[in-house]
């Protein structure tokens, strides 16, 4: 029998289709953080919902996920890994069919942070079972596939849900963006139970209870005023709350100090963070997440109230940088092989290279020039995308004991939520605050990028600090 969190033997290691089952987990839960934001238009036409209702319908399903993400890991470790997968999966296919049906903005908020807390307890399994039963060059195409898909649904999340409004199918509307999870979703469990390992299970210990509240309580004290501060104009309570994530992190950083001393199971191993490739990893995790939603966000606003394009119109503009993402990603690890972690140095070079292209486009195409002028941009921005996505798992995870595997994954999404949350924010005041002064939308669009291109740099100057053979 198998010691809990061992990697297969070569008897029982899992068949290519267990990564395919894994990647559709990933793969729908990621679209669904982005593809929201195209049918807020259409959900309060439907619903009659009012503007503070359509902001929790997009920020209630990253709250949950961002609070839940560490806990979710920790009882994969504990409870079995492909079993909290299943679960995972099963909640979030369950709230997706609950807000493709939903009659009313209550119910689709309720909805939403149900598929939140899915997903949280999902996502950090998928990573985990990756690192413990691929191994050498099958554990590089496992990661470097997971890269792909996560990428994929961030990249093509506006696209696919302008599709979809745009065809109606059924006269199902915005409904179908959720409800098309249901069948994949089911099919995913099923087969997950068939294809996918069992791992981790690790004996008798219990869940860190204290630890969860503190670290989830935190987490949302960072990640709601984010998402809220800019369209309310920052009041007091946004200040305040991020004052009390200071001493709930603080708490549960003490907390699990003392839990691990006295010999308990704490939620989080602090023992991890004294590995140079996860510490400085996690740091790198977040800081690159700075650059993502909020490019996202600042492109689409640029597309579509400078330009005028429709959700799919921007979104088919999106394309390019698919493409350079998908090229990039899919050679990610033979570019690792020979760079080591420079490989991560190189991508952030090149996204910063990506956005100063596009800050200067749009100055010279302004709102009213061809949008197919974009392209290099987009396409560069899109390569080193894919060279920071795809390596970034498998360099944080690398030393990693296997009874912890989740667990660490799972502080390596929240770092990304929190970073994202964060980059949202920060670019989001940029973006606003010139929109005005410098050129309207296309003006406040370059200040952003270079805004950008600056954190790309960051990202390549934090990656020395990752030990020399990190990567591979």
């Amino acid at each position: 029998m198998r010691s809990a969190g061992a990697a297969p033997s070569a008897a029982d290691r899992p068949s290519w289709g267990a990564l395919g089952v894994l990647l559709a987990g990933i793969f729908i839960t990621t679209l669904d953080f982005f593809i929201v934001n195209v049918a807020i238009p259409s959900v309060q036409l439907g619903l009659h919902a009012g503007p503070a209702a359509v902001q929790f319908v997009v920020a209630g399903f990253g709250l949950a996920y961002a609070a839940g993400l560490i806990t979710g890991g920790r009882l994969g470790d504990l409870h079995g890994r492909r079993r909290m997968f299943r679960v995972g999966l099963g909640v979030f296919t369950v709230a997706s069919a609950a807000c493709g049906l939903a009659p009313t903005p209550g119910v689709l908020i309720a909805a939403r942070v149900l598929q939140g807390l899915g997903a949280a307890l999902l996502s950090p399994q998928v990573l985990a079972i990756l690192n413990v039963v691929y191994t050498g060059r099958h554990r590089t195409a496992a990661f470097n596939a997971f890269g792909l898909a996560m990428g994929f649904g961030g990249v093509f999340g506006q696209l696919i849900g302008g599709v979809l409004i745009q065809a109606d199918i059924a006269g199902l509307g915005w409904r179908s963006i959720f409800l098309i999870n249901v069948p994949i979703g089911v099919l995913a469990m099923a087969l997950a139970g068939r294809l996918v390992p069992e791992s981790g299970a690790s004996g008798g210990a219990r869940l860190d209870l204290t630890g969860t509240v503190l670290v989830s309580l935190g987490l949302v004290a960072i990640v709601l005023p984010l998402v809220q501060g800019q369209q309310q104009g920052w009041p007091l309570w946004t200040w305040l709350c991020l004052a009390a994530a200071v001493p709930l992190l603080a708490g549960f950083v003490l907390h699990q100090r003392r839990t691990g001393d006295r010999g308990g199971s704490p939620l989080v191993d602090l023992a991890m963070f004294r590995q140079r490739a996860f510490s400085a990893g996690v740091a790198i995790g977040l800081v690159y997440a700075l650059t993502t939603a909020s490019f996202f966000l600042v492109l689409a606003l640029y597309l579509q109230q400078g330009h005028g394009l429709s959700a799919l119109g921007s979104g088919l503009v999106f394309l390019p940088l698919g493409l350079g993402y998908f090229v990039s990603s899919s050679k990610a690890g033979q570019v690792a092989a020979r760079l080591g972690r420079q490989v991560l140095a190189a991508g952030g070079l090149i996204v910063a290279v990506g956005y100063l292209i596009l800050a200067v486009t749009a100055e010279e195409i302004g709102a009213t020039g061809a949008v197919a002028w974009l392209v290099p941009g987009l396409l560069i921005a899109g390569a080193g995308m894919g060279l920071v996505m795809a390596p970034l798992p498998a360099t944080v995870l690398a030393g990693v004991r296997q009874e912890h595997a989740a667990a660490a994954s799972g502080v390596l999404n929240a770092a990304q939520q929190a970073g994202g949350a964060i980059g949202v924010a920060l670019v989001g005041v940029v973006f606003y605050r010139t929109l005005g002064s410098l050129g309207g939308l296309a003006g406040a669009f370059s200040i952003s990028e270079l805004v950008l291109a600056g954190i790309g740099v960051a990202v390549a100057c934090l990656v020395q600090l990752l030990p020399k053979a990190a990567t591979g």
